[in-house]
């Protein structure tokens, strides 16, 4: 038994067909003319408004081409790195007393010598000029006992072998005593010369960790202060380790030039050139180490600071193409060209690195070829082929650095 939702539609179907048998020959004409000429206003519309039906197998598409070059291209290779300062020095006392003197600003350039300290001299003073009236008395003893030597050994027979011998004894003994006082001498004045703290090297110092007043003791593990060199200054950078002959090769050639970038990849901050690669893989990330030096007169690299590091490791001198351009299928890579009659055609290519918008290819094809380089996918072999109208602002391919 039919239900009533059933029911109804077969009601409704048996009034349409009475009513269309119901129509005369001249109204059934009418009706269907006009869901004709309802199919062919879609068609046209579908068609652009021609008002007739469109050729699929002759139509048009629309592309942005671009052209094959043959220029020489930097191959770049990118990693991630940590600024290094080339020297850091930790400022201790070197001896025990009070901090009389702090001559430093923080943050401040110094150069090497500069005195950055001064603790109380006193006591070092006093043990350098008792070491020098030590020495003056053992001088005065050795030259004392080095005159009876001489008399003794200007009466020749008339003295006894035994005095001259122990005055030989003597003149040694006082020699010792003169050479162990000039090294206390010495010793005095190194204790003395370090109660004036200097820096070692040129740098800038960091924040001061003790003011005056203070007493120090020699081997304190809290620094006086930190002095950092900041030109030049050196990055540390890892890379794959499978580009390491690409790199030996460029170190081969010549010093390999580095470039530093900020976190947003586009600022240029230095430009320095690779100092060495380290020694041993990392077996665990695959990766290796490499030092790049680079001049910093204006401290735009800090030391700790993350940068982007940029090596040139050749000048590659083959063909090259719009990265949009490369198309991957079943046998590889390939490009879609257009010939002189503005047809599509499909060849295959080698794609031997991919950089900054930019794929270098091995290819038969010549420079200058006009190649597609979007709307790839509306084509087919031998479809003719217009230009795309012009997108502003919206490149297809580039680098991610204004000036690559």
């Amino acid at each position: 038994m039919l239900s009533d939702y059933q029911a109804a539609a077969a009601e409704t179907s048996r009034r349409l067909r009475r009513r269309w048998t119901g129509l005369d020959l001249r109204a059934r004409l009418i009706l269907g003319g006009i869901a004709g000429g309802l199919l062919i206003g879609l068609l046209a519309y579908a068609a652009g408004g021609k008002g007739a039906m469109p050729d699929f197998a002759t139509a048009e598409v629309p592309v942005v081409t671009g052209t094959i070059d043959k220029r020489p291209i930097p191959v770049f290779l990118d990693g991630i790195g940590t600024v290094q300062a080339s020297k850091t020095v930790q400022i201790r006392p070197r001896v025990d007393g009070e901090i009389l003197e702090i001559r430093f600003e923080e943050g401040q350039d110094v150069a090497a010598g500069d005195i950055l300290a001064v603790i109380d001299p006193r006591t070092y003073e006093a043990n350098f000029h008792q070491a020098e009236a030590n020495l003056l008395r053992d001088q005065a003893q050795l030259k004392d006992a080095r005159s009876n030597l001489r008399r003794l050994e200007s009466i020749g027979e008339f003295a006894s072998r035994k005095a001259v011998d122990n005055q030989r004894a003597q003149v040694a003994q006082f020699e010792a005593l003169v050479a162990a006082s000039t090294a206390q001498v010495a010793h005095a004045k190194a204790q003395l010369d370090d109660a004036t703290v200097r820096s070692p090297i040129a740098g800038r110092t960091g924040l001061r960790q003790m003011d005056v007043g203070n007493l120090v003791r020699a081997g304190d593990p809290t620094p006086l202060v930190t002095v950092t060199q900041l030109d030049p200054v050196s990055v540390l950078f890892t890379l794959n380790a499978d580009n390491l002959p690409l790199i030996v090769d460029g170190m081969a050639a010549g010093p390999l030039p580095v470039e530093a970038y900020g976190k947003d990849n586009r600022s240029l901050l230095a430009t320095g050139s690779l100092d060495l690669v380290d020694n041993q893989i990392d077996q665990a990330t695959g990766t290796v180490k490499l030092k790049a030096s680079f001049p910093n007169p204006d401290h735009r690299l800090w030391p700790g600071q993350f940068v982007n590091a940029r090596l040139r490791v050749a000048i590659y001198q083959g063909l090259s193409v719009a990265a949009t351009a490369i198309q991957q299928g079943p046998n590889g890579a390939y490009l879609w060209t257009i010939d002189g009659d503005g047809k599509a055609g499909m060849r295959s290519v080698v794609v031997t690195r991919l950089q900054d918008g930019t794929a270098l290819i091995t290819s038969s094809l010549p420079p200058g070829q006009k190649v597609v380089i979007d709307g790839q996918y509306k084509l087919q072999p031998g479809v003719a082929t217009v230009p795309a109208p012009a997108q502003p602002e919206a490149p297809i391919a580039g680098s991610s650095r204004p000036d690559a």
